[in-house]
């Protein structure tokens, strides 16, 4: 639940952060929150 929060944050960070982005940057913050999430899954595991 942790790391669904701080996606969550992150995306509503960039999209009123940056609401005029590209639709390119958009996919490029999606993927990076993403690559993001997984790093998190495995921290919090440990």
């Amino acid at each position: 639940m942790k790391v669904y929060i701080i996606w969550l944050i992150g995306v509503i960070l960039w999209n009123f952060g940056y609401p005029m982005a590209k639709p390119i940057e958009d996919v490029l913050a999606a993927i990076i929150l993403s690559c993001i999430s997984f790093g998190l899954k495995k921290y919090f595991k440990l």
